[in-house]
Formats: C-alpha cells, sequence, structure tokens
C-alpha cells in the first residue's frame, strides 16, 4: 500500500507505532547533524526526521530530494522535543527508516503555501499547483459542503433532483448567449443554457411538483468579480405555491446552511419593497449591516439660489456619524471618486456639523445657519456628524448615493464579514424602458407574473405594474432571485406583446411552452441562487474566482489551457462554417 496514514491524523497516542505515508515535500530544513522534512498531502503536515540514528542510505536519498517532490515514507512515530501547538501533528514527528521517491517536481513557479509569492495571472496559469495550497483548497471543501447540504435540505422537503438539457435554443432575452454549431443541421445552433427556466416550467407542468439542481449556466458578457461566462446556479421550482410559500422555503435553506456550514443562527428575514430598497439605500440589493439611509432634503434644499439644488429633479443625502473631522483632502477625494465615471456624479457637497451646534458646508455662499439646521433636522445628524450631499435627476442621484454610502461604510468599517444580514427585496417592476430599442425589457423575464391586482394595468400603464417576483439580498450582495410563474398561456401571450413580441415571433421561440400552457398547467414559482456568489460570502472573499477550481480570468480565458483557441479548417469545415480565424487574425 502507497500510505496506512494521512499526513493530518497522527497524533500522541500513535507514538510506536509503523507506519507509512505518502505526500509532498513542503520544505526540507538541513541542520547538519539533523535534517527535517516537512510531508503535505490534503488533510496536513507531518514532520519526518533524519539524524544520527538513521540508516544512511536514506541520508544520501534526501540529496535527491527537493520542494514538491512525492515521496513515500516509513517510520516510527515518536514524540517531538519541540512541540508545535499550531499544528494538529505538532506534537509528534516520524523518525525515518525508509523514503521512496514517487514523482520528481521541477522547482514550482512560485511557493505553495498560505502567503505565496506568485500573482494572480500565475497562480491562474499554475492553477493545479495553486490548488495545492490549503486556503484555496478551503475554499474548494467548503463548496463541496455547501452543495452537500443545499442537496441535504431538498431531498427531506421532497424536491427532485433533475437535469435538464445544455444544448438548447436561443433566445433573445437577457444576456447574450453562446452558441454551438451544429455539425448534422447545417447552418443550425445551439445555444448554452443562461438557466435551465423553460425546463424547471415545463417540469411543473409533467407533475414533478418540486425540482432541484446544482447546474452549470452561461452567460457571453462582460465580467466583473462576482462574473464568470460559465456559472453555477441552485436551480430550484415548485408548484401550487404562492410567494409567500417558496420565500419560507428558500428562507429556510439559507438558514440551514448558516447554521450547517458555519454555525451561524441567522434571524427571519425581513421583506423590503424595491421602491423602499431604492428610496432608503439607493440599490435594489441593500447592504443593511449599517444605517446611513439616504434622505431626500429637496424641499429644504432647493429656492435658496444655489442652481445646481434648484434645477434638480432629487436633492439626496447621507449623514456619516462623528465624520466632521473629515479633513479637505478627505472632502476632495470623496468628491473625486464620486466623479469617477463608474458613479457618474457631476458633484459632492458637504457640510459639517460642528460640536458648538454651528454648521460649517461647501455652499455656505447660499446657505444660511439656519437653513443648514433644517438640513441637519432632515437627516438626523448631530454634533460632530458629517452630511454629504448629491443632486440631480432621481434615479441616477439615487444610485450614486447608494455607491458613495457603501464607500462610507467602508472607509468606516460599518460592513463586517462576520456579521450576516439577509433579507428579501420584493414588488419589483415587472418592466423597464429601454430608450435605444424603444420598447420594454423583463425587468427578470418574460415568464414572471405581474402582480394580480396589477395586471390590468398591463394595458394602461405598463410601466408601473409589479411583478411578482422576489430577489434574496444578503450583505448587499444578491445571492437569488426568483418569481411566480405566467401559467397561463393568454397572460404569457399578452407579456410577449408588451416586450415587442410579434405573435409569430413569440410562437418561433416560446411555442413549446405556450402550447404546453394548454395542457395542464399548475400554478407554479421558483428561484435560483448565485451557487458561486454564495460560497464566496461564506468564504469572507471579494471574488468567485477563489472558490471555483478552475476560473477565467477577466478577458473569459482560461490561461491554464489557453482557451478559447483556434480550431482547424477541418473542423470548421465540417461544420460548414466558412470562416479561416488564421487569416482573419
Amino acid at each position: 500500500m502507497y500510505r496506512t496514514h494521512t499526513c493530518g491524523e497522527l497524533r500522541i497516542e500513535n507514538i510506536g507505532h509503523e507506519i507509512i505515508l505518502a505526500g509532498w515535500v513542503q520544505r526540507i530544513r538541513d541542520l547538519g547533524a539533523m535534517s527535517f522534512i516537512d510531508l503535505r498531502d490534503r488533510y496536513g503536515i507531518t514532520q519526518l526526521v533524519v539524524d544520527e540514528n538513521t540508516d544512511e542510505s536514506i541520508v544520501s536519498k534526501l540529496k535527491e530530494l527537493g520542494r514538491e517532490f512525492v515521496v513515500q515514507a516509513k517510520g516510527v512515530v515518536r514524540e517531538r522535543l519541540s512541540k508545535n501547538k499550531n499544528m494538529p501533528t505538532g506534537e509528534i514527528e516520524i523518525a525515518l527508516s525508509e523514503i521512496k521517491i514517487l514523482g520528481p517536481s521541477k522547482l514550482p513557479p512560485f511557493t505553495i503555501q498560505d502567503d505565496t509569492d506568485g500573482g494572480d495571472e500565475l497562480r491562474m496559469k499554475y492553477r493545479y499547483l495553486d490548488l495545492r495550497r490549503n486556503v484555496v483548497r478551503e475554499n474548494l471543501v467548503l463548496r463541496a459542503k455547501m452543495a452537500h447540504s443545499v442537496r441535504t435540505y431538498l431531498n427531506s422537503k421532497d424536491f427532485i433532483e433533475t437535469e435538464t438539457p445544455v444544448l438548447i435554443k436561443s433566445t433573445p432575452e437577457g444576456a447574450r448567449d453562446f452558441v454551438v454549431p451544429s455539425r448534422m443541421n447545417t447552418g443550425e445552433f445551439y445555444a448554452l443554457p443562461q438557466s435551465p427556466q423553460v425546463f424547471k416550467q415545463l417540469l411543473m407542468i409533467a407533475g414533478f411538483d418540486r425540482y432541484y439542481q446544482i447546474v452549470k449556466c452561461f452567460r457571453d458578457e462582460d465580467l466583473r468579480a462576482d462574473r464568470q461566462p460559465e456559472f453555477t446556479q441552485i436551480d430550484c421550482e415548485m408548484s401550487f405555491v404562492e410567494q409567500k410559500d417558496v420565500l419560507e422555503t428558500f428562507e429556510g435553506l439559507t438558514k440551514y446552511m448558516f447554521k450547517k456550514v458555519l454555525n451561524i443562527e441567522v434571524e427571519d428575514f425581513p421583506w423590503m419593497p424595491y421602491s423602499e430598497a431604492m428610496e432608503k439605500y439607493g440599490s435594489d440589493k441593500p447592504d443593511t449591516r449599517f444605517e446611513m439611509l439616504l434622505n431626500d432634503i429637496s424641499e429644504v434644499a432647493k429656492g435658496k439660489g444655489f442652481g445646481v439644488f434648484d434645477k434638480a429633479e432629487y436633492v439626496g443625502a447621507i449623514c456619516a456619524d462623528e465624520c466632521s473631522c473629515y479633513t479637505r483632502k478627505q472632502l476632495d477625494q470623496l468628491t473625486d471618486w464620486v466623479k469617477r465615471p463608474q458613479i457618474g456624479a457631476k458633484g459632492l457637497v458637504y457640510v459639517k456639523c460642528n460640536e458648538d451646534g454651528s454648521f460649517k458646508s461647501s455652499v455656505d455662499k447660499f446657505y444660511s445657519q439656519e437653513d443648514l439646521k433644517q438640513w441637519a433636522e432632515a437627516v438626523g445628524a448631530k454634533p460632530h456628524d458629517l452630511i454629504l450631499v448629491m443632486s440631480g435627476d432621481k434615479e441616477k442621484t439615487l444610485s450614486a448615493l447608494g455607491e458613495l454610502r457603501l464607500e462610507m461604510g467602508n472607509q468606516l468599517k460599518l460592513r463586517k464579514k462576520n456579521v450576516f444580514k439577509p433579507l428579501w427585496v420584493v414588488d419589483f417592476p415587472l418592466l423597464e424602458w429601454n430608450e435605444e430599442n424603444n420598447r420594454f425589457h423583463a425587468m427578470h423575464h418574460p415568464f414572471t407574473s405581474p402582480k394580480p391586482e396589477d395586471i390590468a394595468l398591463l394595458e394602461t400603464d405598463p410601466g408601473k405594474v409589479r411583478a411578482n417576483a422576489y430577489d434574496l439580498v444578503i450583505n448587499g450582495v444578491e445571492i437569488g432571485g426568483g418569481s411566480v410563474r405566467i401559467f397561463n398561456s393568454e397572460l404569457q401571450a399578452k407579456m410577449f406583446d408588451k416586450l415587442g413580441f410579434t405573435p409569430e415571433q413569440a410562437q418561433a421561440q416560446f411555442g413549446f411552452l405556450m402550447n404546453a400552457f394548454k395542457y395542464g398547467a399548475p400554478p407554479h414559482a421558483g428561484i435560483a441562487f448565485g451557487f458561486d456568489r454564495l460560497v464566496s460570502l461564506f468564504a469572507g472573499l471579494e471574488t468567485i474566482r477563489d472558490i471555483i477550481a478552475f476560473p477565467k480570468n477577466n478577458s473569459g480565458r482560461d490561461v491554464m489551457i489557453d482557451s478559447p483557441s483556434d480550431i482547424s479548417n477541418e473542423q470548421l469545415e465540417e461544420l460548414n462554417l466558412k470562416l479561416d480565424l488564421k487569416e482573419n487574425k
């Protein structure tokens, strides 16, 4: 056998046992009379010892060893004289009686340890080496534990895990599809699924009642820290349920994972209407770990001769506690921060609330002390606080002020990673107007049902229709989203009409689903969690790349296997694609 034990399990009670270990050489320390080898595997590190009692053949063998060599080691467990309390195996060591090289190694391009000297691109290129590091592997172990807990919970609730197709039909809604040419059907293409949406609805029509799948999905969109071209969803659907039933079930799943994986009890999740989230937090995914709410001060800020405010649709403010000590340099940096293209604000006004009850602002020319006192009362400011004000188009200003709120939360260390504040955001708009296309788009997707009381507004005022939809938000991160579905073919046809589909286009794209509705469709609803985002939240990480075994970089490339890559002209010809990629480069 290659090993009798792993490198993480031997303890003081194993003293005197003859054992065999196998693993990678973490490091070698040659102290002259004695040498130590740290042997590592997935389970931990065990110290091997060579001393004056060791056979000379083993001593000479050490000269052949290097970092990351794979070796088999035989010996006797003995007590360490100098114990290491920071290691589970720190009380014992192995007196070597035999060592065998199973696989030599070149010198790695970076050190295989938690505080590695490898940069992101280098570690991505040699990802198989990066995965040997404890900190990376533990993220993948966490991911596996979370997947297991998902299956345990949903199986206990009578959900049926069901696989859906990966090669499907392209649809025009949502992000761009990845497309796959069909060799057997000349000139036609499959698409990789952005979600299993229509299939899980068809499973409800088929009578499955409760479905789930931990599933790969694909979107050809620009990347950022919480996006990858391929990602994983916890995808679920339920029949004969209303919104409340879905939220209770998946609040239960979320609580179960927190308890099972992190041993954390979280409180019941509050519900917040979309309109309140935007007005108070400037975001549809509010971070409720701290206050600093947005305040509309238009009434007390306008009409004083300050043109910037007088002409604005909206004047909003936040109050940062105990921040009147901010210097002019810090305030200028904040102003530059909100002017960045990502935020898009034109400027920032500040008011310092002094200890004596007076105020100092960047607009003292236009506003008296009494005026500024009204501002302070409107936002609940007290001495030593700092009021930050922005104005302009309401929707854009709310968003910009919400981003400023998060930045202040970061600066004041209010966004604590060990605090979790989940909530449900509900009552989203069903439709949003797209100026470029001059038509409505679905805020979620075309199969989302309007609130029953708003259906009549589809004919008179579509922009005011609320969706029977919901998002799970934790600490300012959208973890999942879903909706009650349309299950009536007439209402679905009306929805397609409002989205600009002709009856012919709707039939061509979604005829199979609309036809299925005619054969007894139950009321149904569902949700999908972004599994990668959820794991990164549990791990306390900012990017989902660190919890994916083999991620893509910010350009959508796998630099380890050099993908995407050219294909041969022969392959192109088989696919009936008359495109010479090499000539077009």
